[in-house]
């Protein structure tokens, strides 16, 4: 029986080497970031050798997959979105990205609208994805500004760093096949063949710390104080670089049918006071305020396709003139 034990326990220990190096020797570009759940730099942006680029599900980024070339071609006006699930939309095709390169493109103003935002990223994965958005020459940046997911920005990377370093503890992780087993753990893959009741346990928990963390006035203040410190680093690095910027204020909508109303939580205020030559606003309150807003809406933040496309109509309007300046 020992020898058996013995046989069958090298015969599981050379099927994961074997595993382990055919991840190595095939898979490891496909697993590059994964464990960084965003906050890799390039995670998602794919380049191409004949100067292409993709954008990719990766690395914690669920990019729409999107193809464009690195170098913007000339005359090209290159629109970017930069910002969370509400301007992600609810497809590539209906969210405001797409339309307001749509509305833009005309006799002479050739527009290219890239979707760069991730469900889930708050004001820290943002700012990275919009540092590597830089290096593919915007003709302008679109930030969305929103406050809603700081708890998931510091979740993330709290996990991201979970097997950093040569600690013992984490030295099974510095195994692919074992980081990508706990990852399809974290996707969800096994989810529904844990117990309902550790599914259940599991799920309150972290719904529970999230609503106990935004009903504590101090930790939302510190994530105020954060979008702000971020927001005005994005500013820095696209004024450096020469790229003027939009930024589209997040609304929510406050009750139902006729008797609700809009509240910008405050970033209305936070987004104007970064107006500056280069530096533009346009709140979503506004866009909204005086119609029937409602039906637009599929939750309390996130637009439909027809909300979409009204937003994207009122950006491309306050776009326009950037996009086409009058010839002197």
């Amino acid at each position: 029986m020992h020898s058996a034990f013995t046989k069958t326990f090298l015969l599981v220990i050379a099927i994961l080497v074997v595993a382990e190096i055919a991840m190595r020797a095939f898979w490891s570009r496909g697993l590059s970031g994964r464990f960084d759940y965003g906050y890799h730099p390039t995670a998602g942006f794919v380049e191409k050798p004949n100067g292409g680029l993709e954008l990719v599900r990766a690395g914690g980024r669920r990019f729409h997959r999107q193809l464009y070339i690195q170098k913007k071609p000339r005359g090209l006006f290159r629109i970017m979105v930069v910002g969370d699930s509400v301007p992600r939309g609810p497809s590539l095709a209906e969210a405001y990205s797409t339309r307001v390169a749509e509305f833009v493109n005309g006799p002479g103003i050739p527009a290219e609208g890239w979707n760069l935002c991730l469900p889930g990223y708050g004001a820290h994965r943002c700012h990275i994805v919009l540092a590597q958005a830089l290096k593919y020459q915007p003709s302008l940046i679109i930030r969305h500004v929103n406050n809603s997911n700081e708890y998931e920005d510091e979740r993330e990377w709290r996990r991201s760093q979970d097997f950093q370093g040569w600690h013992p503890k984490n030295l099974l992780m510095k195994s692919l096949l074992v980081r990508r087993l706990h990852e399809m753990k974290t996707e969800g893959v096994f989810w529904s063949l844990l117990p309902e009741k550790i599914r259940a346990q599991q799920g309150m928990n972290d719904a529970g710390a999230k609503i106990i963390a935004m009903t504590d006035e101090k930790q939302i203040r510190a994530w105020q104080d954060r979008v702000r410190n971020f927001l005005k680093e994005d500013l820095d690095l696209c004024r450096a670089a020469g790229v003027p910027v939009l930024l589209v204020t997040q609304v929510r909508m406050r009750g139902t049918g006729k008797s609700a109303t809009l509240d910008d939580s405050g970033l209305d205020d936070l987004a104007r006071s970064f107006v500056a030559p280069g530096v533009d606003v346009l709140t979503m309150k506004d866009v909204f305020s005086g119609t029937d807003f409602a039906p637009l809406f599929m939750d309390t933040a996130h637009l439909n396709g027809r909300g979409h496309e009204i937003l994207a109509r009122a950006i491309a309007e306050k776009i326009t003139p950037v996009a086409n300046p009058p010839q002197r």
